[in-house]
């Protein structure tokens, strides 16, 4: 899953959903579009800096470290990423099966976007590779949770194996991400809602 209000009907644009205010917002906001953009090793501290427009001192009093920013980067992401998750749970309230579906749509409006990259967790998780970093445990969370949370709402949709469903259905959402940065967003990553579909079909019995 990735950030951004991806209910509206245009594909939504990939940047934290928060005015800028504040230096510790504007830091973070920067630091967050050039880290996707970019990637977390080739974005330095002097670049954000420069592009935030604020003193290297006033980074380093709210962001004691890179590691640290790196690691609010993905925090907000996350923040926002469970936005748009409450978003259509409240759209689509007390039918968990169009609920469930509705994330992936939310995510195939947010890949399809000129100004995708990709899920921001997984990108941060390939550039670094120690296990130890704290980044990557705000990555490992992250999975779990959208993990169980998929198994829950399949659980209450009638799902056969709500785990084995959830889990399936993680792939294919990190799939189709990986995809669209392989080979476009006319490539196999515009099959998300069907493969999702099937998955769910196989999985939920209809009702008759």
């Amino acid at each position: 899953m990735t950030s951004k209000n991806a209910t509206a009907k245009k594909p939504a644009k990939r940047s934290l959903p928060v005015a800028i205010e504040g230096v510790r917002e504007r830091i973070l906001t920067t630091a967050h579009d050039l880290i996707y953009r970019e990637g977390a090793r080739a974005v330095g501290v002097d670049r954000i800096v420069a592009e935030s427009g604020v003193a290297k001192m006033s980074l380093y009093r709210w962001f004691p470290s890179k590691d640290d920013l790196i690691v609010a980067v993905l925090q907000a992401e996350e923040q926002a990423v469970w936005e748009i998750w409450n978003q259509n749970m409240d759209r689509y309230k007390g039918t968990p099966l169009k609920q469930l579906r509705a994330q992936f749509e939310s995510l195939a409006q947010v890949i399809a976007h000129p100004d995708s990259r990709g899920c921001a967790f997984l990108n941060v998780a390939v550039e670094l590779a120690d296990e130890s970093h704290p980044a990557r445990e705000v990555v490992r969370k992250h999975k779990t949770e959208l993990t169980a949370r998929f198994a829950e709402l399949a659980a209450a949709a009638g799902a056969k194996q709500p785990r084995l469903l959830a889990e399936q259905l993680m792939l294919v959402a990190d799939g189709a991400n990986a995809s669209s940065q392989a080979l476009g967003k006319t490539g196999p990553s515009t099959q998300l809602l069907s493969v999702v579909d099937a998955l769910i079909a196989a999985q939920i019995p209809r009702k008759r």
